[in-house]
């Protein structure tokens, strides 16, 4: 909100992607605090660099799915998300622009590079002197010389989700008594949750709570974790759950998914998801691939190994998986960070993941207890959790990173906490399809069996650093699904916080988040 801020980053935008003489663009957002007025700046901006036209969602709303969809679908030049995601909105919370290219992913290295490059040497921005345009109606309008264009957001999400999957069979199930919440936390996915859940599939009204977008969401962290989204995890894991819950983030491109009495973790959604999404009409010719992020849990790496796929692990972000769906490599994509999704856009997408979930459900007919304990009996089962340290101060978050770096070379061989350490590395990547090298993208202890622990700094908060540690053990004995992850990942756990020095470097007895 300082005055100029804005406007110097999209210039700069604007001048490293070539300039924006008549081209196209998609604008839109999570409705977050601010969402409204930087839309109308972003318009002005672009009118007076000669954009052609710029498509935006009725009142300056769209989801990050939805967005990357829709400069897809109409081959924009690219296209200006307004948010911050998962993190909480309001006047004295975070804002963010995102820059998302052609395909409709988020912006490559070398073309953050060269936005961030032009920052550093712009002298002037270009912006039109005229009022708000009008964005609560459908329709075009003139700014200038360029047309905008008001479009409904969800309509055309909508039918895209309805070429996926088997909307009749989802509608029968629900008509049959099956009953579902799914938490928008006020954000963004609320209407689209409504027409779609509530609307085209039949839902019972009053399935979607907290729908409506609110500028600060309602007070809340619009996160879908069982810390954020707790009424829901609370309620699904109670006597009185429905059949299935769901939640979706700010900005609508991450999920979580319960059963009665179970979660889900988004490594083992991911996993299920891949096993099974032949049952959806859009997958029905099999997967090309699956990718997931190296700190995700490798239970998908056994599914696609059974199924004879390729399975890439890459860093975490999705504009790695971005290049792997363009060159048809991968059709399935997940993070262990709530975030799921396939080739129909660039961006992980949550209503795509609960829509695929109810469509497996209707096709199998059973139950998500029971769904799970199939897979986990054939697949066996990757404990998994994640436990993170936030607000760090950072020069303690780094020495704690760069301590587990200099004793990569002496902890295979160690016996740490009952575990036999075989090996340690500090990940790096070499993309298959545009050879670039990204390096330093976490520390990974990994110990005999089966186990690991992985350690990264989260560049997601605006306070201090966040220490994430992700922490994996397997069980191939048909486990116990009602066992707790926590008991079962103790002697990793143990390891993980004696090898970095988690207590000594940070204080901390224990993580802030557990999920």
């Amino acid at each position: 909100m300082e005055s100029r801020y804005l406007e110097n980053f999209v210039q700069s935008v604007l001048d490293a992607t070539g300039g924006a003489g008549g081209k196209t663009y998609v604008l839109g957002g999570d409705g977050r605090y601010f969402n409204d007025r930087a839309a109308q700046v972003i318009l002005r901006m672009a009118a007076a660099n000669g954009a052609a036209r710029v498509i935006v969602g009725r009142d300056a709303l769209l989801s990050t799915p939805a967005a990357s969809h829709l400069i897809r679908k109409r081959a924009s030049d690219g296209g200006f998300i307004l948010s911050a995601s998962h993190n909480p909105g309001g006047e004295d919370q975070d804002f963010g622009v995102k820059f998302n290219t052609p395909n409709g992913g988020p912006a490559p290295e070398g073309v953050t590079e060269a936005i961030f490059a032009r920052t550093r040497t712009i002298t002037g921005y270009r912006i039109l002197e005229a009022g708000d345009v009008d964005l609560s109606h459908t329709g075009e309008t003139r700014l200038g010389d360029m047309v905008v264009e008001v479009v409904d957001p969800v309509a055309d999400y909508a039918a895209l989700m309805e070429s996926l999957f088997d909307f009749p069979a989802i509608r029968r199930m629900f008509a049959g008594g099956f009953t579902m919440r799914f938490d928008a936390m006020h954000a963004v996915t609320g209407p689209y949750a409504r027409a779609i859940l509530e609307g085209a599939l039949g839902a019972a009204p009053g399935s979607v709570v907290n729908a409506t977008p609110l500028p600060d969401f309602g007070g809340g962290h619009p996160d879908p974790n069982p810390t954020w989204a707790k009424p829901l995890y609370d309620l699904m894991l109670s006597p009185d759950a429905p059949d299935f819950g769901a939640a979706s983030d700010g900005d609508g491109d991450r999920n979580m998914i319960l059963g009665r009495g179970i979660y889900v973790s988004p490594s083992d959604s991911l996993a299920v998801i891949a096993a099974n999404a032949h049952l959806a009409p859009g997958y029905a010719n099999g997967l090309k691939g699956v990718a997931r992020s190296m700190p995700t849990s490798g239970a998908v790496d056994r599914v696609a190994a059974a199924m004879d796929l390729p399975c890439h692990e890459t860093p975490t972000g999705w504009k790695f998986f971005g290049n792997l769906l363009d060159a048809g490599m991968a059709t399935i994509c997940g993070e262990e960070s709530f975030g799921t999704g396939s080739d129909h856009v660039r961006e992980k997408d949550g209503l795509w993941a609960v829509l695929m979930w109810l469509n497996i459900l209707a096709a199998t007919g059973r139950p998500v207890q029971a769904l799970m304990a199939a897979h986990w009996s054939r697949f066996g089962r990757n404990w998994y959790s994640r436990h993170d340290y936030e607000g760090i101060e950072t020069a303690r978050a780094d020495a704690l990173m760069d301590g587990l770096r200099a004793r990569l070379a002496d902890l295979p061989g160690q016996v740490v906490a009952g575990l036999v350490v075989t090996a340690a590395d500090e990940f790096a990547y070499d993309d298959p399809v545009d050879r670039s090298h990204t390096a330093a993208q976490g520390v990974r202890v990994m110990f005999a069996g089966g186990a690991r622990a992985v350690f990264r700094l989260s560049g997601t908060g605006t306070s201090g650093a966040t220490l994430r540690v992700y922490l994996e053990r397997f069980d191939g004995d048909a486990p116990d699904p009602a066992a707790d992850p926590q008991a079962m990942l103790a002697p990793v756990i143990a390891a993980a916080a004696e090898i970095a020095g988690i207590a000594r470097h940070t204080g901390r007895s224990a993580p802030d988040v557990v999920t």
